[in-house]
């Protein structure tokens, strides 16, 4: 009785799963057609770049990122040159709004970097706002040493990593 029971279940999963079969559709979508490359734009006007927009501030500015000596948040003379050029690009567009993300190196705690991150936002934040955009237009974010973009454990990595990132937000 064990194998005539194992013979009917295995006959009822048959059953059950041939009623699962996908059927034909009775029209069948045409096949696509050629594609045409859409054309990218290059620098300069008439390029389909929307002023004030990120793509905008990527190729107006200086650099959309700064960077920090270890263990610091202050805003040394090449930082200040970035940072001058946003503030000129943003006083053009004052509805345009930012986020600065603040960024470390892989040493020290989480705790310590999300903190040193905070500082180096708000530092960059601080700047622009002495320049004359209005802080209300600035959001900042800490992400410590979650968000490396060079990995490694040398100098040369993590120097890259000290940073202050303005992200634009359309």
């Amino acid at each position: 009785m064990n194998k005539l029971t194992i013979a009917l279940v295995a006959g009822a999963a048959l059953v059950a799963t041939a009623g699962c079969t996908k059927k034909r559709p009775d029209v069948v979508p045409p096949a696509p057609g050629p594609v045409t490359p859409t054309p990218t734009p290059g620098p300069g006007p008439g390029t389909g770049v929307v002023p004030g927009s990120a793509e905008d501030f990527r190729r107006t500015v200086v650099s959309d990122t700064i960077h920090f000596a270890l263990d610091a948040y202050d805003i040394d003379p090449e930082s200040r040159a970035v940072l001058d050029s946003q503030a000129d690009w943003l006083r053009q567009y004052p509805n345009v709004r930012i986020t600065l993300e603040g960024h470390c190196d892989e040493r020290g705690t989480r705790e310590y970097n999300l903190a040193l991150g905070d500082r180096r936002a708000n530092a960059a934040k601080n700047y622009l706002a002495a320049r004359g955009v209005s802080p209300s237009r600035i959001t900042t974010i800490s992400y410590g040493k979650e968000r490396p973009i060079a990995l490694g454990s040398n100098e040369a990595a993590w120097a890259q990593n000290r940073r202050a990132v303005t992200i634009v937000i359309n």
